[in-house]
């Protein structure tokens, strides 16, 4: 019973997700996305292209990863990525993560506190292609968005490129159409 109980104070406490606003706003819609809305559309997207994955890859653990990755922001918001990458705000999400993870048992938060650093690091093929999924959706949104988000953070092409160059870590297949696409919006003047 004490366990269903500290279960059900996590789930209670990750509906927090649902209030942080993200920097992209879903494509065809006026408003800003939500960190929650974020990790339902990286997993489906993950579901969606784990066949290009470059390595075999578990995607019941990519799914897991890509769910965790961002409830530190229930703490400390959410900060863009071309401005996120700092160890302090890495502290501070690490941080934020644990007190969250520690609500649940204390073997569920040791499993996922361990695949939330694997995802940081990026070193594994599962983290690596958790890594690449978790650039498309905002990518997609900004490029049918009229790159509202890069404009708005006074965000470059050559910044765009160097960080969702690690798509290709995950998929070459991907990046390559990826950066078609970004290649795209360069053209059409939408990235500049």
């Amino acid at each position: 019973m004490e366990e269903i109980e500290k279960i059900l104070a996590f789930v209670v406490e990750i509906e927090k997700l649902k209030g942080v606003h993200r920097k992209t706003k879903p494509v065809g819609f006026e408003r800003f996305e939500n960190s929650a809305e974020h990790s339902w559309h990286v997993c489906l997207t993950a579901l969606m292209l784990k066949d290009f994955a470059d390595e075999a890859i578990d995607i019941n653990r990519v799914i897991k990863m890509l769910l965790i990755h961002d409830l530190g922001e229930i703490d400390t918001g959410d900060t863009i990525i071309y401005a996120s990458e700092t160890s302090e705000n890495k502290a501070e999400e690490a941080e934020g993560i644990r007190r969250i993870l520690n609500i649940l048992p204390a073997e569920m938060a040791d499993e996922f506190m361990q695949l939330w650093h694997e995802f940081e690091a990026g070193e594994t093929a599962d983290s690596r292609f958790a890594k690449a999924i978790d650039r498309v959706p905002p990518l997609l949104h900004n490029i049918h968005g009229g790159g509202h988000s890069w404009e708005a953070h006074g965000v470059t092409k050559e910044k765009v490129f160097s960080v969702n160059q690690r798509i290709e870590a995950g998929s070459k297949e991907l990046w390559y159409v990826m950066r078609s696409k970004l290649e795209g919006a360069v053209s059409s003047g939408i990235l500049k």
